[in-house]
């Protein structure tokens, strides 16, 4: 589920960023929790991308009982190492896990919105063909925009006739995938703990500067 914000005096994010979000209940209870933004900055409108989880607090709410005109407090932008700029140069590698692609979609309509040419290539690992996130838009974004190449890969149910059986992204996958290790390459990796820690491993097996690997991770 998708959310769209109006946030008034919004300062303004990158390709990246998140927020805090703060729910109050009647009662003074409150919780709180982050939510990567996944929209470049459209000025006061903020867009937030919500995957429910059954026996969460907050997810289920704000995807499911959350109404127009509901109060939300926001804290944010956060964020100043996991940021894409599209007046950047370098090629853009993007690895993502599951809802780990959040913040990763928020740089490819950035890299659109704002005609960038810098090459972009995201890696995205699902467990199944229907648990791809924005499957249209990033379908019609890899058919359209020069430079943006869209590669998903399953972990346990492939598609029909797909060349790669289902099994976890590993070395030998990003080896055929990703461009060879250079200084020109920027990598943002972004999903599960699990999967942001095995892909950052194969990818320093392969050369990449540990160092130079950004990543965002969850759970």
């Amino acid at each position: 589920m998708t959310l769209v914000l109006g946030v008034p005096g919004w300062p303004g994010h990158l390709a990246g960023q998140h927020v805090d979000v703060r729910l109050t209940a009647a009662d003074g209870y409150s919780t709180q929790r982050s939510y990567s933004l996944a929209a470049p900055d459209h000025g006061a409108r903020v867009e937030l991308t919500v995957q429910v989880v059954t026996d969460g607090e907050v997810s289920p709410f704000l995807a499911r009982d959350l109404a127009v005109g509901d109060p939300v407090e926001l804290r944010g932008p956060v964020g100043g190492w996991f940021v894409w700029r599209p007046g950047q140069p370098q090629r853009v590698l993007l690895l993502a896990g599951g809802s780990g692609v959040v913040p990763l979609m928020a740089m490819v309509r950035a890299r659109h919105e704002s005609g960038s040419a810098a090459p972009m290539h995201l890696v995205y690992s699902v467990r199944t063909p229907t648990d791809v996130f924005y499957a249209e838009e990033l379908r019609q974004r890899a058919d359209q925009d020069d430079g943006l190449r869209v590669t998903v890969v399953h972990t346990r149910e492939a598609p029909a006739g797909a060349e790669r059986a289902a099994h976890r992204l590993d070395a030998a996958d990003l080896a055929a995938l990703v461009w060879p290790e250079a200084d020109d390459v920027l990598t943002f990796v972004c999903g599960p703990t699990a999967f942001v820690d095995a892909v950052s491993d194969a990818l320093v097996s392969l050369g990449y500067d540990a160092g130079a690997i950004r990543t965002e991770r969850y759970g």
